[in-house]
């Protein structure tokens, strides 16, 4: 589904059927007994799983995260099956769902219509002769599946988190990142970029002696767009991409673009003000329409249109697509099987309706509540270190204990569900379309908040997704039905493998809400400085060093005439410090609620041992070298091996488990770094 914002019937089953396998607090197996924990700890906690999962042909990494959501591709399917066996209402949340993956499993029809269901749209693009025929294109691509040049949407206003404003932002580069097109080493990957947009082309019935100036325009399109866009590291100031201006002043700056006509093509209401994140970028597109050829934009366009179908079309457009999205720019030998990638369709478009029936099959009500006492007990243990903290001044302190007790805690499933009703699923229609006209569903849901109170209700996450979320507008934090699973949450397991998982991802969370763009908001989710300037320096002075640790590690070496790549420190800075906050608050938070002393190792390992080996397993993985630099240059999260790794070797905690004096994973007292 295209994402809008620029910055997220129940049957009620027999319980005797849901009941889990039991599952090992700590699987020895998991673990490499020839590694030394000095030495490496993610191979020693990890290795023995690395070596039962080696990478299946789909995945260009492979892990818990991965293992997880697999299991719950497995739920999520059982619960789909059984709508296709039945004969549901029309209109109901039930044969939209069924039509949808039925829609999606389809390949006998998909592959008979071809090109079919996107040569309207295209034949359309095509035809565009002046201005204001690309203005009226680009609104109604904003309004459904693309969004070329930039992006416009509704989101809360960082200054005013109670109402909600228009943003507008960089946008419409088919790589996806600027770095793509600019950097010499990625030239490769340009050349394979041009040869999949010839190959889409030609499917999409354009003439063959046109395929290679197509590439090109499109080509020369997205990289002028790229070079006045923000870079991942930039897109991280927050207070830099919070540019206000009034509605006129917007108009005549970025000039290109016949506003009026835009507006109504998309469907944007009355608006008095704009939020432009990122001006330069907004300004590089707004040169491009007024400079660039028109058969050059109109190329654009065309691909844009057609990424955004490639996977719900037929076997040769999914297969181009995947060929380069998947293996060139991945890794990845094999594409996902055709269940998985029908099943995730609507599980995304129907999501909270999908969230209502998982939730009443397989979420116990028991897990709700203790999540939210281990919740308590992570907040008890985040307020200590603050108090605690000896480069914070009591003013800056006493702010951060306001902000901490304000934290809004979802958990599970929201309390008022999303309605569907007015969302049409016809199977009469073409795969493609129905993605179509939910897309324009969800952007007309989004656009219709413009101007409105900010729902504080709302979730961001449905019910059935393996993650977490905070949310520094609504100073909250939420924990899905699905990642209280093992081996993040394990019912039956002792309470430091539980504080060492599922702690650590409460405790991160949390963490985000003081992290270097968290710390920038209030209790109220407002923009604003609550610090002292002293107090943001050392802040500062503190996370410089945890950026020099991460910049310092080589994830991939120099080879094939490509230079060495390290880790990006400044990237991942948000993430690092959220895991280390993270470890930090819930061990203080399992020795709050036990006395580790007094509870005897369990097979062989103490409380704090185990703690430890829980947090090493939640990132064990495989992952391939493609996605390796793939992801080092476009994730903010560090890789599995340095979550490990790198955080632990800044706490003490960890080397007295160990009893660790030396060794590569030992870093000095006076090189450490402890932020929360």
């Amino acid at each position: 589904m295209k994402k809008i914002l620029l910055f997220a019937t129940v049957a009620i089953m027999a319980s005797c059927q849901n009941q889990p396998a039991r599952v090992p607090a700590i699987d020895l197996t998991n673990l490499d007994p020839t590694a030394a924990p000095e030495v490496d700890f993610y191979q020693y906690a990890t290795g023995g799983w690395q070596e039962k999962n080696p990478l299946k042909p789909e995945f260009s990494r492979y892990g818990s995260f991965d293992m997880l959501r697999e299991n719950n591709e497995i739920r999520i399917n059982e619960l789909f099956s059984e709508m296709l066996d039945s004969k549901a209402a029309k209109g109901s949340v039930e044969q939209k769902i069924a039509d949808l993956y039925r829609l999606g499993l389809d390949s006998t029809r998909l592959n008979a219509e071809g090109a079919a269901p996107i040569r309207p749209a295209l034949d359309e693009i095509f035809a565009i002769a002046d201005r204001r025929g690309l203005t009226e294109v680009i609104g109604k691509l904003h309004g459904s599946v693309a969004n070329p040049f930039f992006g416009v949407g509704v989101q809360s206003d960082l200054m005013n988190s109670d109402m909600n404003a228009l943003y507008i932002s960089q946008s419409g580069l088919g790589m996806g990142t600027r770095d793509y097109y600019l950097d010499e080493e990625n030239a490769a990957i340009r050349e394979a970029y041009k040869e999949y947009l010839k190959k889409v082309f030609r499917l999409s019935g354009v003439a063959e002696e046109e395929l290679a100036e197509a590439a090109e325009g499109v080509m020369r399109v997205e990289t002028e767009l790229a070079r006045s866009q923000w870079s991942n590291v930039a897109l991280r100031n927050v207070a830099a991409r919070y540019n206000p201006m009034s509605r006129e002043e917007f108009e005549k700056t970025y000039d290109a673009v016949d506003w009026a006509t835009y507006y109504k093509a998309m469907g944007v209401g009355d608006f008095d003000r704009i939020i432009v994140a990122t001006p330069s970028a907004v300004a590089g597109a707004n040169e491009v329409l007024k400079n660039a050829p028109m058969a050059d934009l109109r190329y654009y366009l065309a691909s844009q249109y057609i990424n955004s179908a490639a996977s719900f079309l037929s076997d040769d457009f999914h297969d181009a697509s995947f060929d380069f999205f998947g293996k060139t720019m991945t890794g990845t030998p094999e594409p996902r099987a055709r269940w998985k990638r029908a099943m995730s369709v609507p599980n995304g478009t129907l999501s909270e309706a999908v969230g209502e029936i998982y939730v009443a099959r397989y979420f116990p009500e028991s897990d709700k509540e203790r999540m939210t006492q281990l919740v308590r007990n992570l907040q008890t243990a985040l307020g200590e270190h603050i108090d605690a903290l000896e480069w914070m001044s009591d003013e800056t302190k006493a702010r951060a204990r306001e902000k901490l007790a304000a934290f809004t805690v979802k958990i599970g499933y929201p309390d008022t569900w999303k309605d569907y009703s007015s969302l049409d699923i016809d199977p009469e229609k073409s795969y493609w379309e129905n993605i179509v006209n939910a897309n324009i569903w969800y952007t007309a849901e989004n656009l219709g908040k413009l101007g409105k109170p900010v729902d504080k209700d709302e979730w961001h996450m449905s019910p059935q997704t393996v993650n977490a979320y905070y949310n520094p507008t609504t100073n909250e934090i939420c924990f899905p039905a699905a990642i209280l699973q093992p081996p993040f949450y394990n019912s039956t397991a002792d309470d430091a493998v539980n504080y060492g998982a599922i702690g650590v991802v409460i405790g991160h969370e949390m963490t985000h809400g003081f992290d270097d763009q968290g710390r920038q908001f209030d209790k109220n989710g407002n923009m604003n400085n609550w610090w002292t300037e002293a107090d943001s320096e050392a802040f500062k002075l503190k996370t410089d060093v945890l950026v020099k640790q991460f910049d310092a590690v080589e994830v991939l070496p120099a080879r094939d005439g490509q230079p060495a790549l390290h880790a990006d420190g400044r990237l991942s800075l948000g993430e690092n410090i959220a895991d280390q906050g993270g470890l930090r608050v819930a061990y203080t938070a399992l020795h709050n609620a036990i006395d580790t002393e007094a509870v005897a190792p369990i097979d062989g390992f103490t409380p704090d041992q185990r703690f430890y080996l829980a947090y090493a397993t939640l990132w064990a993985q495989s992952i391939r070298d493609e996605e390796i630099a793939r992801l080092t240059k476009n994730d903010v999260h560090s890789l599995g091996v340095n979550r490990v790794n790198i955080t632990l070797r800044n706490l003490q905690s960890f080397y007295d488990a160990f009893g660790i004096t030396e060794g590569p994973m030992f870093l000095p007292a006076e090189e450490r770094v402890v932020v929360w």
